[in-house]
């Protein structure tokens, strides 16, 4: 049996989280559990969980945890501590990914240099591929690190996101900490500075799809500025907490 426990956080993701949960039993191999982790959904979020954890108990073990507290960190920090895999791979719930999701894991982290691993992420809608914005945090992952770590750059560090389904072993995700608690956003750019220090940051040459629905919302060229600006400012050194302001939850 794989060792892959998926963690998804949730909050008000009726829209999506149906989808996700659909396809995550197709994987081949399956994943050892999948951990629904809510911050106070005000849709129907969790009775779509619940009502997947009686379609597909034969084919995904699913969980569905309430945290009390909202909070992409704290929501994944929580469904973390439930896991019981030896690989823990948090997924957006909506982000779609390939069927051997779980072999791809387990073959990257076989590499003992490695200490996490994330994909290459295509942002689509339901008519358009985001080719431009999708190509720049593609080269994000590479040229962040290199301005503003250039020293961890070259010990192995990439700049891996959300949408980029990450994946680490669970000691190195405990001994590392977790997620910061404290910070609204980039908790993943965070982590993997933290990981870097047990091996190399990967990003496997494969592709996963999230959703466009913020860029959608701003338009192409007010995202792209938004995503320079935040990236900028936190590569600085600027506190995520007053970055946050200018990242607002969209769904």
């Amino acid at each position: 049996m794989s060792q892959v426990s998926i963690v998804i956080p949730t909050l008000n993701e009726a829209a999506s989280l149906g989808r996700i949960l659909r396809l995550l039993t197709l994987l081949n191999p399956p994943a050892k559990e999948v951990i629904v982790v809510d911050g106070g959904s005000e849709d129907e979020t969790v009775a779509i969980a619940k009502q997947n954890i009686e379609s597909f108990n034969q084919a995904l073990n699913i969980q569905v945890l309430s945290c009390q507290q909202r909070g992409r960190s704290i929501q994944m920090n929580h469904g973390a501590s439930d896991a019981t895999g030896d690989i823990l791979c948090f997924l957006h719930a909506d982000t779609w990914i390939p069927d051997d999701l779980i072999a791809v894991i387990e073959q990257t982290l076989a590499n003992p240099t490695v200490a996490c691993g994330g994909f290459i992420s295509l942002m689509t809608g339901s008519q358009t591929t985001r080719w431009g914005i999708s190509l720049h945090n593609y080269l994000k992952t590479y040229y962040a690190p290199l301005l503003f770590k250039p020293h961890l750059f070259f010990k192995g560090l990439r700049l891996l996101f959300g949408d980029q389904v990450m994946f680490c072993r669970r000691t190195d995700f405990w001994d590392c900490g977790g997620f910061d608690e404290a910070l609204p956003i980039m908790e993943d750019g965070d982590l993997c500075l933290k990981l870097v220090k047990k091996g190399r940051i990967y990003q496997v040459n494969r592709i996963v799809q999230s959703s466009d629905r913020r860029v959608a919302k701003w338009g192409s060229w007010k995202a792209t500025a938004i995503y320079l600006y935040i990236g900028l400012l936190w590569g600085i050194g600027v506190r995520a907490t007053y970055l946050k302001q200018f990242y607002q939850d969209i769904r």
